[in-house]
């Protein structure tokens, strides 16, 4: 079962009914104001009508500590108490099960001292109190509380007294039961009541249930207080211990997909170096993605990837298909399961949307309509099998996905029809850059595909792509003082929308072909060059990354999360594309910046964060409604270490190319156990910015 989606300023997908539809570029009309009715202009002496809660009124979340492990989650503040306030609270399934978990040692709160996650599913806090009079102004008690995103959690007291002591131990529960996306919205009501039940108490409401066990048992329970009770002695130096187990009646533990070896589809890789942060920066996304992992219900040896916690704690086909493209270096197992599961969504009756992938609409922020997920997955999903098949996904599954990418092939050549560019698929939308990007790449690389199996219309679409890149070229590029940019997009009537953001890095993200050959841009040299100029400027790169939108632009705002606010993803693009086309200079900038912001954020990135400038001794600032973690930002953090190596394999050839970033900017980089042709693989750059294969599968031969 997936988390319901609240409405979230994080969120980006809600449905084109659930916010106004802001104008085409800088210039268009305000949107009309209407009154509660709909429709007729509210008279100045009216009331204006009960408005809903902002995205603005959102619980922040950039100060929690959110543990993860699908479909649980525990949200914590910083002191560790759970007091019912916001989002706090242990979730199961997007239902808060447990939102008040108050410790009381003594009839006193523990001092907060420490907190820190220690795993993405688990948590550690420490206080401290005194309990003996004589201990002065030292403390005596350390309270350690050890919170997991299952549903259970330790409360450990350990003494340093000199003396036995006698403490009385309270917590205090309570839940509303109530949904994240309630929650989110300020729907919630009030505290259930308790009853008794087992070794704790049970709430239950029509809409589900919940009860809390404890072991020891407690000595005394108070159903209408929501009170568990016990005695501990304590001799000198001594502890004890009580572990609480939240969770809906007659349900078992978590099951969380990515906590095993056994059954994780992600490779246990690891990366040291010179850069203190690759090895905590690698093992930190691969922990996050672990946590995201989901299961397809009807085909549980297929998995994916949630957006990202806690907002989107389901499938956005648009993200798991990106994010399982960047970790096709951790092996093929997740994007062939995400493939699989997309596959049996994709639409089939006769229609213009037949072949698509479906997907909610994403807020593009100040400039332009929301845009269409739908779109970017269906063009992501043949350019994923594509590549999948390079890094070694079987031939026997590609084949069996291959009438899926057919279908979304089919489906842009219907769509684009006798035009050259392909819109939005609502009426009037735009002709976005990074979608002609997108589809460029799918043209290319289906065609591949298709000729590879010896499946018809691979020239059809080669010839399609030569076509858009020559009008591409031509239409697209606004030249002016400096060296001109490319367009953010273009109406069906061809003006254009001349701001620069964070989209255009898609340009540069040309695909993996045969041979480790990168597939051509749509730009020709000149403007790549000038494309990668913009992008490692001062007005792109904010020194922690790629801002959303240039800092000079028209509705530039620094937390924007798509006018301003660096975007993890956008950022670990732009860095692999840069060094791709040899633009290295620019690239170590962005990847820099990147890698000290994820030093700050404690390694676990967020989807995205403020795009002020970083100064002497700054710090990047948390958006407070960012996901974190985030699939498409966990997964960015391994492409851009392992874009440092410039792995280009080509598995049924049985070659890998490497071509790792010159001048090694992070110093020598060693990435061991990622998986190339099905087997583990391991490379060495030194600080010349030369490769070595350490392990490879046996028979694969290092290409030129």
């Amino acid at each position: 079962m997936h988390q319901p989606t609240p409405p979230s300023a994080a969120d980006h997908n809600r449905p084109p009914a659930a916010r106004p539809t802001p104008p085409f570029g800088p210039g268009g009309p305000p949107p009309p104001t209407v009154g509660a009715a709909g429709g007729e202009p509210r008279k100045a002496a009216s009331l204006p009508p009960p408005q809903p809660r902002r995205p603005s009124d959102l619980p922040p979340v950039h100060t929690a500590l959110i543990c993860v492990a699908l479909p649980g989650l525990a949200i914590s503040p910083e002191q560790g108490q759970l007091t019912g306030r916001g989002l706090e609270g242990f979730y199961r399934a997007g239902r808060r099960v447990l939102s008040r978990c108050q410790v009381r040692v003594a009839g006193r709160e523990p001092l907060p001292v420490h907190a820190r996650m220690t795993a993405a599913d688990r948590a550690r806090f420490v206080g401290t109190l005194r309990a003996s009079p004589e201990a002065g102004p030292d403390p005596d008690v350390v309270v350690e509380r050890i919170r997991h995103a299952d549903g259970t959690e330790r409360i450990t007291l350990h003494s340093a007294a000199s003396r036995p002591l006698r403490l009385p131990v309270e917590v205090a529960l309570g839940t509303d039961l109530a949904d994240l996306g309630a929650i989110a919205s300020g729907r919630t009501g009030p505290e259930l009541p308790a009853s008794v039940h087992d070794s704790g108490l049970r709430w239950t409401c029509p809409s589900g249930n919940s009860a809390v066990t404890a072991d020891p048992p407690p000595t005394d329970a108070l159903a209408s207080a929501g009170l568990l009770r016990w005695e501990f002695a304590l001799p000198p130096g001594g502890s004890a211990s009580v572990e609480l187990r939240v969770r809906p009646d007659a349900a078992g533990p978590v099951r969380a997909v990515g906590r095993t070896s056994a059954t994780t589809p992600l490779a246990p890789a690891r990366a040291a170096g010179d850069h203190p942060g690759v090895q905590p920066l690698l093992h930190t996304c691969i922990e996050d993605l672990q946590a995201l992992l989901l299961r397809d219900p009807a085909h549980p040896t297929d998995t994916h990837l949630a957006a990202g916690a806690p907002w989107r704690c389901g499938l956005a086909p648009a993200e798991a298909l990106a994010a399982a493209r960047m970790t096709l270096p951790l092996g093929t197992r997740l994007a062939a399961g995400t493939l699989r599961t997309l596959a049996r969504t994709q639409l089939t009756a006769p229609g213009p949307r037949s072949g698509m992938i479906p997907g909610p609409r994403r807020d593009a922020g100040t400039h332009l309509p929301p845009s269409c997920t739908a779109t970017e997955a269906t063009l992501l999903f043949p350019t994923l099998l594509a590549e999948a098949r390079h890094w070694g996904l079987p031939e026997k599954e590609t084949e069996e996905l291959l009438p899926a990418a057919e279908n979304c092939l089919t489906w842009l050549r219907t769509a684009v029809g006798d035009d050259t560019y392909l819109c939005d698929p609502h009426p009037g939308g735009p002709q976005r850059c990074e979608t002609q990007a997108h589809a460029h790449r799918a043209a290319l690389l289906g065609a591949e595909l298709l000729d590879a199996y010896g499946r018809p219309g691979g020239a059809g679409l080669r010839q399609r792509a030569t076509s858009l890149r020559t009008a591409f070229q031509r239409d697209f590029w606004i030249d002016a003082l400096g060296g001109g940019r490319p367009a953010a997009a273009r109406s069906p009537d061809g003006r254009l929308v001349p701001h620069l953001g964070a989209a255009t890095a898609h340009l540069l993200d040309t695909g993996l072909l045969g041979g480790g050959q990168p597939a051509p841009g749509l730009l020709d040299k000149v403007q790549t060059e000038q494309l990668a100029r913009l992008l490692g400027g001062p007005a792109m790169d904010s020194g922690w990354g790629l801002r959303g939108l240039g800092a000079k632009e028209a509705g530039f705002n620094p937390f924007g999360h798509r006018s301003g606010a660096v975007r993890t993803h956008e950022t670990a693009v732009a860095v692999a594309g840069l060094i791709a086309a040899g633009y290295e200079k620019e690239a170590n900038g962005l990847l820099r910046g990147a890698i000290a912001a994820a030093e700050a954020f404690g390694h676990r990135l967020p989807e995205m964060y403020g795009g002020q400038q970083r100064t002497d001794g700054g710090t990047p600032l948390p958006h407070p409604a960012a996901c974190r973690p985030a699939a498409t930002a966990a997964a960015a953090g391994v492409l851009l270490l392992t874009t440092l190596a410039g792995i280009r394999p080509d598995a049924p050839a049985g070659t890998v190319t490497l071509r790792p970033a010159a001048g090694a900017p992070l110093g020598e980089i060693v990435l061991t156990g990622l998986r190339v042709a099905g087997a583990p693989f391991s490379v060495r750059v030194g600080r010349l910015g030369l490769a070595m294969v350490e392990e490879a599968a046996d028979g694969l031969q290092l290409g030129v």
